[in-house]
């Protein structure tokens, strides 16, 4: 019997670097930079690029969206965003810049049939996803459909991992962690450094107020470590975010996971070696090689 929960984990680790590529490009950057947007740092344009979906979002719903970034970091940047730009004229200034961006890595492989194919049974997954109580899911789901291959999987693997994160934070939520708790733990079993988080916005007193709550739960230790306890609850997370995110991938089955896979490796390679991405994220994916079957772990949000 097929394990979708962990096949949900490695199409993931598939499909994230499709769509990151978005929040790193200079395509981009010139496409939102010419909007007006300062881009000279990251988090201007990230928040616009990915609450830009929700509409002219206000802090408080781009902070529970997102969950992991203090309301401070996101009152610094919403509704600042729409004050810029309309969160349409984002929309469109996205699509352009990652057009280009794909356009550029892939060249020639844009017109290959077999990109078509992945981005056929990409959107089938992607087209499958419940949408219940998954509201950046939902909003990136409700986007027209572009028309050319290279967009349609970029769009799918938009869709499919926003899915996974709005499940993610349902099973933060049912664990009982806030946003900077959620970090907290996270860096507790040293799945990314805790120098990764600084940009979150949570100051040196919120961390060390969520560890004490972490601590009084028996989850952490006085080093800020995780005890056995902490580390079964994140294993709890990851076990019901991977559970959450399957529906997609049971609906291509296993032979259709495994042949996007393949078919989207020419994809994938293309973006690593393209530089763009980090090595290390605060997702916890390593994305300097090609991953293996499980063994990295969910993490915040972006």
């Amino acid at each position: 019997m097929t394990d979708f929960p962990s096949l949900a984990r490695q199409m993931w680790h598939q499909l994230e670097p499709v769509y990151a590529p978005v929040y790193f490009s200079p395509e981009v950057a010139r496409e939102t930079e010419a909007l007006g947007y300062d881009t000279s740092e990251r988090w201007p344009t990230y928040f616009a690029l990915r609450a830009a979906p929700l509409g002219p979002a206000t802090p408080e719903l781009v902070t529970a969206t997102f969950y992991s970034f203090s309301p401070g970091m996101v009152a610094a940047h919403v509704p600042a965003a729409w004050r810029t730009a309309s969160p349409a004229t984002v929309l469109e200034a996205r699509a352009r810049g990652v057009d280009a961006t794909l356009r550029a890595m892939l060249g020639e492989l844009t017109g290959d049939p077999r990109l078509a194919r992945a981005a056929d049974l990409a959107r089938t997954a992607a087209e499958a996803a419940a949408l219940a109580g998954r509201p950046l899911a939902a909003a990136n789901a409700a986007l027209p459909w572009p028309d050319e291959p290279h967009m349609v999987l970029w769009q799918a693997a938009n869709v499919l991992r926003e899915h996974r994160g709005d499940g993610h934070v349902a099973a933060l939520l049912a664990a009982g962690l806030d946003g900077c708790e959620a970090l907290v733990s996270f860096a507790a079993i040293d799945a990314a450094p805790v120098e990764n988080f600084a940009s979150r916005g949570w100051s040196a007193q919120d961390w060390e107020a969520a560890r004490a709550r972490l601590a009084e739960r028996g989850l952490v230790d006085t080093a800020g470590r995780a005890t056995g306890p902490g580390r079964e609850l994140r294993d709890e997370v990851e076990r019901m975010t991977d559970e959450l995110a399957a529906a997609p991938y049971r609906a291509l089955g296993e032979d259709g996971c495994a042949l996007l896979a393949e078919l989207n490796r020419p994809v994938f390679q293309a973006v690593l070696e393209s530089g763009l991405l980090p090595s290390q994220s605060t997702l916890g994916i390593l994305t300097v090689k090609d991953p293996g079957p499980r063994g990295q772990v969910t993490g915040p949000r972006g």
